[in-house]
């Protein structure tokens, strides 16, 4: 593992460093330090090859912080609570091209895609010394999901980006811009090419890597470009196969999907993974969910720690539950202060509230009322009677869901109602599936809006799903509340980070980014 840990250390010191200068025509000449470390590996030793897919995992699960609200904040489902203005700006359409942010953002996400692209090409140096073809040519299929599914993130922030082919940071200055219909078109057939070479199994199946890629994970991800270039039957295909296969299943407690019982579960299509391998102390992979956790609470294990409390959902989120007579959704997504109990009380729509609304969650955490918010996310929640002794951060042990069964059958809901065809199950069937979990009634007609407003349900405070669907079907005016105003011609992509125009000669204020 040593040689993986310095060829990514490597890369990112001299992607950030060639990046951050103002004139680099000099420093682009020089050799990356990961070139002089490859070069000392000894290929003939075909079973060090999976070290560079344990790294490439790894660099998928390190995920920043700041990466996830950058891509979420912008739906109706959530809002930020913290102090960071310039992402309160965010939420409200008034976008800074100075925000750390969006260029933390853009750093992480290409620099994952340089590593993953050298990982491939050390992959092809093992084969080419004699290493098994096919568990060569699976690493580098699973690390074209990994690149693809962040290939597909940069697009939704920026319309029109860059796909390196090379783990050379200066690929970054010599490839020409992929508008997003482009970029949709490359992932789709990237997923064509790794389909066939991955396990075709559940990925809580795998035996090599638990949790792993698999034909699924490559499918879903195929799915959801062809959803963004409105491909409905590619959709339909692709999640179909997915269906078919009978490998996955809705959890039936939704409420402990997104805590520890609910690692690995068979809902679960990617799941990026942490643990603190049961133990009181030491080594611990984990996510920051601080970021999403109460700046004031009682847990009901006494030194559990407090969060920051950055992350929130809506009133308008809340309201949309209650007229839908929601309780498992709700309860599970939203956690309530007594503030936030009485601000929805304020309505004289909603003054008689359900008697299970309490700031007492199931698992007996008392959340105490904030300044900054008046409301949680009980997704990124994690009990505090659910840590293992002896840890005390917010949410560890915790894994950070990322794709679930359930938007599998709701993008095939969606695909149908557009006129799609499928022989594994109807646009009603799959979308009450959804629906019976949640401990609603069927229905019995499916339109376009019945599938939104079941995806708005199911998917609150996840990804920004919301925001994303809303922009497909330019039903933009739907994000002009509490006092935002909304312009899908500007504000549907962000700009790019002013540190990245500076730097990169096809970025400029102007680019259309369509």
């Amino acid at each position: 593992m040593k040689n993986i840990k310095y060829i990514k250390s490597g890369m990112a010191i001299i992607f950030a460093g060639i990046l951050s200068l103002s004139s680099c025509s000099d420093k682009l000449d020089q050799p990356l330090q990961n070139q002089v470390i490859a070069e000392e590996t000894d290929y003939s030793q075909s079973e060090n090859m999976i070290l560079l897919l344990y790294g490439a995992y790894a660099e998928l699960y390190d995920l920043q912080w700041e990466t996830f609200p950058t891509l979420s904040v912008r739906g109706d489902d959530v809002t930020p609570a913290g102090d960071q203005f310039p992402l309160t700006e965010t939420d409200m359409f008034r976008y800074d091209r100075n925000f750390w942010m969006y260029n933390s953002s853009w750093l992480n996400l290409y620099t994952d895609i340089l590593y993953w692209n050298g990982a491939m090409e050390e992959i092809r140096k093992y084969q080419e010394a004699g290493a098994s073809s096919a568990t060569a040519e699976q690493y580098i299929a699973e690390i074209k999901v990994m690149k693809a599914f962040e290939l597909l993130q940069l697009a939704k922030l920026w319309g029109t980006i860059l796909i390196p082919e090379s783990s050379q940071p200066t690929a970054l200055f010599d490839v020409e811009l992929s508008n997003f219909e482009e970029v949709m078109t490359y992932i789709s057939t990237q997923m064509d090419q790794a389909i066939p070479l991955l396990p075709n199994v559940h990925p809580n199946q795998r035996s090599d890597i638990r949790g792993g890629m698999t034909r699924a994970t490559a499918l879903a991800i195929k799915a959801q470009a062809n959803l963004e270039m409105k491909n409905w039957q590619g959709v339909a295909d692709a999640t179909s196969q997915i269906i078919s296969s009978n490998q996955f299943a809705l959890e039936s407690d939704y409420y402990e999907l997104f805590k520890i019982p609910g690692k690995l579960n068979r809902e679960n299509v990617l799941e990026f993974q942490y643990s603190d391998f049961g133990t009181a102390t030491g080594t611990v992979t984990e996510y920051n969910f601080s970021f999403f956790g109460p700046s004031s609470w009682t847990p009901a294990r006494a030194g559990a720690s407090t969060g920051w409390g950055f992350w929130a959902p809506t009133s308008k989120y809340v309201k949309f539950m209650l007229d839908r007579n929601e309780r498992t959704r709700l309860e599970t997504t939203v956690i309530f202060t007594p503030d936030g109990i009485a601000e929805i009380e304020s309505d004289p729509n909603y003054a008689n509230l359900p008697s299970w609304i309490s700031n007492v969650t199931p698992d007996g955490d008392v959340f105490n009322n904030h300044p900054r918010y008046n409301f949680m996310s009980g997704k990124h929640y994690l009990p505090s009677n659910q840590l293992t002794p002896g840890r005390f951060t917010y949410g560890t042990n915790k894994n950070l869901t990322v794709i679930r069964y359930s938007e599998i059958l709701l993008m095939h809901a969606e695909a149908i109602v557009n006129g799609a065809n499928s022989s594994s199950l109807s646009a009603a069937e799959a979308v009450n599936l959804v629906r019976s979990r949640a401990g609603l009634g069927p229905v019995s007609t499916v339109t376009l809006d019945v599938v939104l407003d079941e995806k708005f349900a199911e998917f609150g405070m996840e990804w920004g799903i919301r925001f994303y669907d809303l922009m497909r079907y330019d039903r933009g005016s739907e994000l002009n509340f509490g006092g935002r105003n909304f312009q899908q011609s500007i504000h549907k992509y962000l700009p790019y980070p002013l540190e990245q125009v500076d730097i990169l000669p096809q970025l400029t204020g102007d680019t259309p980014q369509g």
